[in-house]
């Protein structure tokens, strides 16, 4: 049985700790301002994951065992090599049912409503997809290039507990 994916946003300054670790972690900052990281959630054994989404702009992007696209791209990606672990101190979900009157606003929110949509419908290949490229990683059975652009994800794990220790404790 799979758990329901959820759209969230990732602290930025969780996401800036993991990358003193692992350059490979994105950034949440465009170029012109910060942006949310926005992405979608799910678990892999006993660890939340999270993966970053790209936007429709990388139609041409082909399906990978790192990538996989949502829609035939049109309404983006699903960037595994880039996802981390968190915790729920980590993320707030993202408010889908938010209410604007800013256009770029509306369509962001109805494109990731439409993300989702495809991503509940096809979860159970999100869910094999995450775990069989965490599982390769593990066992170092990566091909090198793929492997490369990949986040340490057993590291990212031990880095998450510390951060989220500290951050009880502290």
């Amino acid at each position: 049985m799979y758990k329901k994916l959820r759209i969230v946003k990732v602290d930025s300054l969780y996401c800036d700790y993991l990358r003193k670790y692992d350059n490979k972690v994105s950034y949440n900052a465009g170029t012109k301002d910060l942006r949310p990281f926005i992405g979608v959630l799910f678990t892999i054994g006993k660890c939340e994951y999270f993966a970053p989404l790209s936007s429709p702009k990388h139609k041409s992007l082909r399906n990978t065992l790192d990538l996989i696209k949502i829609n035939n791209g049109e309404l983006g990606a699903v960037n595994f090599n880039n996802m981390i672990p968190v915790t729920s101190n980590n993320y707030i979900e993202f408010d889908l049912d938010k209410k604007t009157n800013e256009k770029s606003e509306m369509f962001r929110i109805e494109l990731l409503r439409n993300q989702l949509r495809w991503l509940t419908a096809n979860k159970k290949v999100i869910n094999t997809k995450s775990k069989l490229l965490y599982n390769l990683y593990k066992a170092d059975k990566l091909p090198k290039n793929v492997r490369d652009r990949c986040c340490n994800f057993p590291l990212l794990e031990e880095k998450c507990r510390e951060y989220n220790k500290q951050k009880v404790s502290g």
